[in-house]
């Protein structure tokens, strides 16, 4: 597990990130805005592909990234904490809800989410709303809206 600063703010967590792209886009946004990021593993990529290398360019510092061996140890260490689980499955909007600036925010795998074991032992769990039709935003996306949320909230940013 790599240690990263212990700032205070939200937390973004990403279980087993699957698309290269994806995860080099959410270290960016992590890095613009001051947010922690955290890595469940396993990764489905190495943190050496050229496709994730093209999209971080220099915002890559792993020092500044915890990565957990397991969805356990994850869990583990979030005991005392407050998770929020983003997924196409909730029924709460994020705009109906009030982030805390120790926020952990969960985002499920780009090809399949998060297990439904995992997926219901999260008390919040939040969407974005889309209109009718629509599966799903890009994760990438997904995680610069509703961190931008969090941090207007919160007046950490």
């Amino acid at each position: 597990m790599t240690h990263y600063s212990t700032n205070h703010g939200p937390k973004i967590a990403l279980f087993e990130p699957d698309i290269p792209q994806n995860t080099a886009a959410i270290i960016r946004t992590c890095s613009c805005l001051g947010a922690n990021l955290e890595i469940i593993e396993p990764c489905g990529f190495l943190l050496s592909d050229k496709r994730f290398k093209r999209v971080v360019m220099d915002y890559l510092d792993e020092k500044k990234i915890k990565f957990y061996k397991s969805s356990t140890d994850f869990f583990e260490a979030k005991k005392n904490q407050r998770i929020i689980l983003m997924t196409t499955k909730a029924s709460i909007s994020y705009t109906k809800f009030k982030f805390d600036k120790n926020d952990t925010i969960l985002f499920g795998r780009e090809s399949a989410g998060v297990p439904e074991n995992i997926h219901k032992t999260i008390k919040y769990r939040l969407k974005i709303p889309m209109k009718n039709n629509m599966r799903s935003l890009n994760i990438a996306s997904s995680v610069a809206i509703i961190l931008a949320e969090s941090l207007k909230q919160t007046k950490l940013i």
